[in-house]
């Protein structure tokens, strides 16, 4: 499994969302550990997504979740570490927090897919663009602006910097084909809430305009994490890392604070 590693210090594990690459989770994270050391962060590649390939064996989000276990594993052995999800990367993460329950000290969840798994059985709000910029968009390139309007809540230059830096790349890099494959067996077996409540410090960020997973499916996920905080951010989709960072620097700040304090 490729991955980018920084730092020095307790581990920090950073797991994508589905199709997007390592850079997903270095754009947002980078900027935040760079003002505080002691931390050494993984950013792995996802089979079928960046520099990572999706042989035959990877067939389904079980494979997936097998091959992040054999990654720590590697490269972590029994070591305690933090992990932080991002969309289907939440969703694994709360998976592999259950089977390494022991060593995950801290889980923090960035837009995670909710209770509901598959998108037909999302509660999610409508797509509405709150901080237009049509000059912006008219200035792309047709392809290029129906992608990025279609995602975006807050339209500015800054925003579709990173998002071209740090979402586009990725979906360019993606083995589509594989990835086909993997997606029929979606769900994952036994489903990551199955067992005893995670006690130790949760961080759930969700977007109150996020047309992707929203934000209701995963206020279901409370009583599996007493110790979690959980946001519904305004003005934010589902790149609210980068829609509202100000407020995903504070949060993860405050999310450090708490495992840092145990």
């Amino acid at each position: 499994m490729h991955f980018v590693a920084h730092g020095t210090g307790t581990t920090v594990l950073a797991i994508h969302g589905w199709t997007p690459d390592h850079r997903l989770m270095l754009g947002c994270l980078e900027p935040l550990f760079g003002r505080r050391a002691g931390y050494r962060r993984l950013y792995p590649d996802l089979p079928g997504m960046g520099r990572t390939p999706a042989p035959p064996s990877i067939a389904g989000s079980d494979d997936m979740l097998g091959a992040l276990d054999a990654f720590v594993a590697r490269e972590l052995g029994d070591a305690p570490f933090l992990l932080i999800g991002e969309s289907y990367g939440g969703y694994l993460a709360r998976a592999l927090a259950r089977v390494r329950r022991p060593q995950v000290r801290g889980l923090a969840l960035i837009c995670p897919i909710g209770t509901a798994v598959e998108h037909a059985d999302r509660t999610v709000p409508a797509h509405q663009v709150l901080r237009p910029d049509p000059a912006l968009v008219s200035g792309l390139e047709p392809w290029l602006a129906e992608e990025y309007a279609g995602m975006a809540v807050v339209q500015t230059p800054e925003t579709l910097r990173r998002w071209r830096e740090e979402v586009l790349t990725g979906l360019d890099a993606a083995d589509h084909e594989a990835m086909a494959r993997i997606r029929r067996r979606w769900v994952l077996r036994p489903a990551p809430e199955e067992g005893p409540p995670f006690e130790r410090p949760t961080l759930i960020l969700t977007g109150r305009q996020d047309a992707s997973v929203g934000y209701v499916d995963q206020f279901a996920l409370l009583p599996q994490y007493p110790r979690a905080t959980f946001a519904v951010l305004d003005v934010a989709g589902h790149n609210l890392q980068f829609e509202q960072p100000a407020l995903f620097d504070a949060l993860m700040g405050e999310w450090l604070d708490r495992v840092e304090a145990e």
